[in-house]
């Protein structure tokens, strides 16, 4: 489910944005692609420091899209290319899916978990 160009780009330097809906309306946080982490059944995995009106709107709408990109990964008209994922989320505190950002992240507080439902290469 994960292309092989996107996992590309989330070892390149670069911004993620990260589009939730809450009763109050739309809101973006970002991260860096470098921090996403893909689990063998294909989720991904965002460690959460603050995203506190993020973690919000899931509880309220689940779904999330989100888009990252690289300059330095060929796209599909020339140098760069990003990507837009459509998914549900959930905010997690505990577990091996917490854990496993832990380790690396001493300062999250949480993880969001994505089950991706589509990505699609932008450019």
């Amino acid at each position: 489910m994960i292309p092989e160009t996107l996992q590309e780009i989330m070892k390149q330097d670069g911004v993620v944005a990260i589009a939730t809906l809450g009763a109050d309306g739309p809101h973006m946080v970002n991260t860096w692609n470098s921090y996403l982490r893909i689990t063998e059944d294909g989720r991904l995995l965002i460690p959460a420091g603050y995203m506190h009106r993020t973690e919000a709107n899931i509880a309220f709408n689940p779904d999330v899209l989100i888009t990252l990109g690289s300059s330095k990964i060929k796209g599909l008209y020339g140098p760069g290319t990003g990507f837009l994922i459509k998914g549900k989320a959930t905010f997690i505190t505990s577990g091996p899916d917490f854990d496993v950002l832990k380790a690396k992240f001493e300062w999250l507080r949480a993880t969001i978990a994505v089950t991706i439902v589509s990505a699609t290469q932008t450019w």
